[in-house]
């Protein structure tokens, strides 16, 4: 598990440098599917990451929207700020952990429980998932995306 959270935060930081060369006006062109356009998802990844992290310590949610962050500048410095609580929190996972629940309240009133071993796969494929559209949308304006492959990354021991 703690590999694939490493990987995907490999994969943001090379789609932070792609960004780099992407109009602004790209960044924040509203897309079909998703939560909108390529910077919005970036900081969607972000939210939801740290929001469920929070959540599984019992701590106060993140509520700002993206209005705040329209800028790629301003969503790395989010993704800074959140990254060392969300490490520290990997970093100290065991297995005992695994089946700790999350008890949460939708807006309509309805208790629903999560185990914590759920809610940091959900975390991962997230990421992935939206790393997929990210993709897309890259073809879309004609720039090759970031590579999503795993391996040659650095991410596991190599095979002696």
């Amino acid at each position: 598990m703690k590999t694939l959270f490493h990987y995907n935060w490999q994969v943001r930081e090379d789609w932070y440098k792609w960004c780099e060369d992407v109009p602004q006006d790209e960044l924040l062109k509203a897309r079909i599917g998703g939560v909108g356009g390529i910077l919005h998802t970036l900081f969607h990844i972000i939210d939801v990451e740290w929001s469920w992290i929070r959540g599984m310590q019992e701590k106060p949610d993140f509520q700002e929207s993206f209005d705040g962050y329209r800028s790629l500048e301003k969503v790395r410095k989010l993704d800074a700020e959140f990254k060392p609580e969300v490490e520290n929190f990997l970093l100290a996972w065991n297995d005992g952990m695994e089946d700790r629940i999350l008890q949460d309240t939708r807006p309509d009133g309805t208790k629903v429980m999560f185990t914590h071993g759920e809610i940091m796969r959900h975390v991962i494929a997230h990421e992935i998932h939206h790393i997929g559209q990210l993709s897309v949308w890259a073809r879309e304006i004609g720039k090759k995306p970031v590579s999503a492959n795993l391996i040659n990354r650095g991410l596991s021991m190599k095979i002696k």
